[in-house]
């Protein structure tokens, strides 16, 4: 087995979401020691809502989706967040 890189202290979970983002995880953890851990009991901390945009809007959000590879309600609260300044 080779031995892991040490995994350095970050100033921010955006300072960290960038380094895990750019990085081989597998020089940082050894996945065949982790447990599986279930959750049986966990609550959504979402809700569901609905928004009416018109079918061009929506359609431009699908595909700007699809060419990021995630699913399009995620996008939607990407770009809110981003609007929102966080």
């Amino acid at each position: 087995m080779t031995k892991l890189k040490r995994i350095p202290k970050f100033k921010t979970e955006k300072a960290e979401r960038l380094f895990w983002l750019n990085v081989d995880s597998t020089e940082y953890v050894d996945y065949s020691k982790m447990e599986k851990w279930v959750f049986p009991n966990l609550k959504l901390t979402s809700a569901p809502i609905t928004i009416r945009m018109p079918e061009v809007l929506l359609n431009r959000v699908k595909m700007k989706a699809h060419q990021r590879d995630i699913p399009y309600q995620t996008l939607i609260k990407q770009f809110i967040y981003a609007g929102l300044g966080e």
